[in-house]
């Protein structure tokens, strides 16, 4: 190889030396040229600048996948690989030739440097640390060194979310690119994305959003590193290990040099440095990349360009020669001799290719890039495919070529959709750029044009859709030029400022829109904030003029007007004058804030004292004196309900001109409570149990606000929820008893229905329903109803009302009752009548005591047979006994009865039961003894202890208020005129 220097100039230096710059003006100084550049996207920046000096009709881009060639254009623009072997131009330029030691692509550009030239200049532009290498293989070359125009310092290390304006975050793969400009959108408002298999017009557009301002920061892979001009500021490398085709390698300093570069544009000095994600540089590397030291390239990738197509064998043994001359080295194989090592392989290509022609056209298919990246076999069987059409058919397929265009000819899809389809349509795009490849070659040149056109324009679309936010890039823009921002409000409160929706006016209170959290919101709120200032005066003015109905109290302690929040209540001295704390901005000044605040203070107090108006009246009564003043404010205090035995002292010595001065008032003296019945509503309900979740800081409880929809719908008693907050209860207007809780003013109904039962005189006419023997009462249907309770809740209300329960078998509180009956009257049928209306009372509540099978004694008549025997007829063996509850007789608990319930063991509570007595009865003395005037334990079914004698007092009247225990005696006849006969006679009629 006899290689010469003469007529080459070398403009060699680091970026921002203007030499691509340089370039063009010498080109068009001549009267044609060539100018090879690494990249396509590069190539139609070069392109669109020529085009601009000497017009569109004299200039040429040829590319692997594009061609516009106006006729008798004076001037090529090329990527390397374009270029042509030969060329009578009279300037040619070669941009970043130190590419030439690439692994992948540099004998392309070293083939380009050594052979191509111009007829009158020819210039190899690209960094400094090529000066030796083009010194030995071209002596007599002409090495022009320029300096960089700006200074480029090292910044350190920084987070990505605090890295300044007009930065460019570098990265080598697309997921990465793509994380990290998801991440910039979030925190800084958008990115543009720039990637080395971006079309150009997805690039090109890209790059526009950020040259233009509408993002502050760019993404890219080292494609920025090739001559891109861009207004960046500072370059931060999110990573510094790559992928080079062969194998993960970190940089060298010459590679991080020529990308952090793009920082500085012309005379403004740039900055670099790295993310959190990178080691921070060591201050060796920092020193060489800030004075442009590196080491020089050594040798170049060469492959021969003397290929022999006389068979496969000579091809592939020619591409394997080794060069000749010192500083070249022979390249690894590249995509296309990968591509010709597996198609050597299939039979149908070696059985093809067996003449010069065919294997020249072969080694030319081999050259179809691999723009999907996928496998080399993969790769090379479409090849394979084309290479078959041309054998064949002098031309690629049509039908094939069609159905390979429609494929990829859908804009539907998310970014990686999209570009594997413009991967695709690029790959139908060069092969509609090949000459003969097609029978019409314009035709689908202009195809795959628009698709790829119209597939770049989605993507760029779904790029600035994910990683841009319009909103907030436009209004930095604006901000940046100190523009008066122009705003407007919706009738709902959007805020719109520029026509973009930056937040929502919600009251007197600005929030700024999601996705609007970055270092810019502050920026962005305050422009908002300034052009809402006049409506911030305005709402004040609105609101300070506004009636009573515009406003309401909600049960979370806000103060809404026309549905907006505007005040919170707050807990103060005084459980019903309650603080309000004004919600608003900073923006809602003096004057106005004190009118908005002094209208919704008269909006409370107004609204307090007319939902609880009895409440009020009574904290202002000056007509209360002594023991009735004070029972009115603990009223207060207790927002309208105190326990009977809490003021028992102070009610039994009110005189009646208190309670009469107390009562005008709306107060109720009941039998448990002492209470205002007008705020046992819902409404009232719910403010009281806010003002007391205020005092008490139980919004958050469990149970809060649970309570009113039951008083509202109705109930007059509900199950208890153990999780629930008690006192919720007491200010709903429920007492809490045990398993149930009952409303306030059905106790004292209930309190109404118990009191005739206890003051009812045994012998007195008649007697009420449910009474027993003047201290014990049955519960019945009608407490029952108004309780809207079972008969077992109905024990529990009554042990949690201090009662207790005696218990006695049924068959022992019919006789009882019809003794009772007999002393007042000689008559059967008012006996009979008195007995079976009890017990037909009974079994409708079922209460207990009384059995289902037993309620049909209420339909016997008087014609039942007036003597019968005593003892209660056995069931026929067809029929099974019923086994009988036994009857609950209620009385008041004593204080000690009281106490011991409350303290009583659970271990107690299973002996009672395990004697059949139920919670809250009466047990007998320690060794089984019966205890005078308490009823005897029971067994279950209503029998007694077999070890007892029937238990009689000492009038021989059963089931009497005073029992004590007897020997056994023996069974005397019973007189037929005897009322226990006509019973057992009743009971046996009704068993038949």
């Amino acid at each position: 190889m006899i290689l010469s220097g003469r007529g080459v100039t070398a403009v060699l230096g680091p970026t921002n030396t203007g030499k691509t710059h340089y370039a063009i003006e010498r080109m068009v100084a001549h009267d044609s040229g060539v100018i090879g550049l690494p990249l396509r996207l590069l190539a139609r920046e070069v392109y669109t600048r020529l085009v601009e000096k000497v017009g569109h009709h004299n200039v040429a881009l040829i590319t692997g996948e594009e061609k516009i060639t106006p006729h008798r254009a004076r001037y090529s623009v090329c990527t390397v690989e374009a270029m042509p072997r030969e060329t009578t131009a009279s300037f040619v330029a070669i941009d970043e030739v130190q590419l030439a030691a690439d692994l992948e692509r540099g004998h392309i550009f070293t083939d380009r440097l050594l052979h191509l030239r111009g007829r009158g200049e020819t210039l190899l532009l690209g960094a400094a640390t090529m000066r030796p290498i083009l010194q030995q293989l071209l002596p007599g070359i002409t090495i022009i060194e320029r300096p960089r125009l700006s200074q480029l310092l090292y910044a350190g290390s920084k987070k990505i979310t605090r890295l300044p304006h007009r930065s460019a975050i570098v990265a080598f793969s697309a997921d990465e690119v793509y994380a990290i400009a998801e991440l910039i959108r979030r925190q800084r408002g958008g990115a543009a994305v720039v990637l080395g298999a971006l079309s150009p017009r997805t690039r090109n557009a890209q790059v526009a959003l950020y040259q233009e301002g509408d993002v502050e920061y760019l993404v890219a892979t080292d494609a920025i590193g090739m001559g891109l001009n861009l207004d960046v500021d500072h370059v931060a490398f999110a990573q510094d290990r790559k992928f080079d085709g062969y194998q993960y390698r970190n940089l060298n300093p010459a590679e991080l040099a020529q990308i952090a570069g793009r920082a500085g544009r012309h005379v403004r000095d740039g900055t670099f440095g790295v993310t959190g994600r990178v080691d921070p540089f060591d201050n060796e590397l920092v020193h060489r990349i800030e004075s442009h030291e590196f080491d020089p390239v050594k040798v170049l990738q060469w492959r021969s360009k003397a290929v022999d197509y006389s068979s496969l064998k000579a091809l592939k043994k020619s591409l394997e020669a080794a060069p000749a001359v010192a500083g070249l080295t022979r390249a690894l194989p590249a995509v296309d001799q990968q591509a010709l090592e597996h198609l050597t392989r299939y039979p149908e290509v070696v059985d093809v290719a067996t003449t010069a022609e065919r294997v020249e056209t072969l080694w030319e298919a081999c050259a179809l890039p691999d723009y999907r990246r996928i496998t080399p076999a993969q790769h090379a069987d479409l090849i394979s495919t084309i290479y078959a059409d041309l054998v064949r058919e002098g031309a690629v397929n049509e039908d094939f070529m069609a159905e390979q265009v429609r494929r990829a000819d859908h804009t539907d899809g998310e970014i990686d959709t999209l570009s594997a389809r413009i991967a695709q349509i690029r790959t139908w795009t060069y092969v509609s750029n090949r000459p003969g490849w097609l029978a019409d070659p314009t035709h689908w040149q202009e195809k795959t044009r628009e698709i790829e056109d119209r597939l770049s324009d989605a993507l760029h679309e779904r790029l600035t859709k994910r990683f841009v936010d319009r909103r907030t890039s436009v209004l930095m823009k604006r901000l940046r030029e100190n523009a008066m921002l122009e705003a407007e409000i919706s009738v709902n409160g959007d805020v719109f400022v520029e026509g973009h929706h930056v937040g929502q006016l919600t009251g007197f209170r600005f929030t700024l829109a999601a996705g609007g959290g970055g270092s810019d919101a502050k920026a962005v709120q305050g422009a908002a904030l300034k052009a809402l200032a006049l409506e911030f005066e305005a709402r004040a003015a609105r609101l300070h003029a506004a009636g009573n109905s515009d406003l309401a109290l909600s049960s979370d302690g806000l103060v809404r007007w026309l549905g907006d929040p505007v005040a919170r209540l707050a807990a103060s001295d005084h459980v019903m004058r309650p603080r309000v704390i004004l919600l608003a901005d900073e923006q809602l000044q003096a004057n106005a804030r004190e009118h908005v605040l002094a209208r919704i203070e008269r909006f409370v107090n107004h609204h307090i004292g007319t939902i609880l108006k009895p409440l009020d009246d009574i904290s202002r009564a000056e007509d209360l004196e002594g023991l009735a003043k004070g029972l009115a404010f603990q009223l207060v205090e207790n927002l309208g309900v105190l326990f009977r035995r809490d003021v028992a002292e102070e009610v039994k010595s009110l005189d009646q001109d208190g309670r009469a001065s107390i009562r005008k008032y709306g107060v109720r003296f009941g039998a448990y409570h002492i209470f205002l019945p007008a705020l046992l509503k819902p409404a009232p309900a719910e403010l009281i149990t806010l003002l007391w979740a205020l005092k008490n800081d139980g919004l958050d409880k469990p149970g809060y606000g649970e309570l009113i929809p039951m008083l509202a719908a109705g109930r007059t008693s509900v199950v208890t929820d153990p999780s629930f907050e008690r006192t919720f209860y007491k200010l709903a207007g429920f007492r809490f008893l045990g398993k149930r809780a009952v409303r306030i003013d059905i106790l004292e109904r209930l309190a109404d229905l118990i009191r005739p039962l206890l003051q009812w005189k045994p012998g007195a006419e008649p007697r009420p329903d449910g009474a027993y023997d003047g201290r014990r009462f049955m519960a019945t249907t009608a407490m029952l109803s108004i309780l809207g309770a079972t008969p077992d809740d109905m024990e529990e209300i009554l042990k949690g009302l201090g009662y207790r329960a005696d218990s006695v078998t049924a068959e022992d509180a019919a006789a009882f009752l019809a003794s009772q009956s007999a002393e007042t009257t000689s008559a059967e049928a008012p006996v009979e009548n008195a007995v079976a209306e009890n017990v037909d009372a009974e079994a409708e509540s079922e209460p207990v005591g009384v059995t289902q099978a037993e309620a049909p004694a209420a339909e016997a008549t008087s014609d039942a047979p007036a003597e019968a025997s005593p003892v209660p007829v056995e069931a026929s063996p067809a029929e099974e006994p019923v086994e009988a509850k036994p009857v609950l007789l209620w009385r008041p608990g004593t204080r000690q009865e009281n106490q011991r319930q409350g303290g009583r063991h659970q271990g107690d509570q299973r002996r009672g039961q395990r004697h059949g007595q139920g919670e809250g009865r009466e047990g007998g003395r320690k060794g089984g003894a019966p205890m005078r005037g308490k009823a005897q334990e029971s067994r279950p079914g209503g029998g007694q202890r077999k070890d007892r004698p029937d238990r009689h007092d000492r009038g021989g009247k059963p089931g009497g208020p005073k029992f004590e225990g007897r020997p056994p005696r023996k069974e005397k006849p019973l007189d037929p005129d005897s009322p226990f006969a006509k019973l057992a006679a009743l009971k046996e009629q009704l068993k038949k």
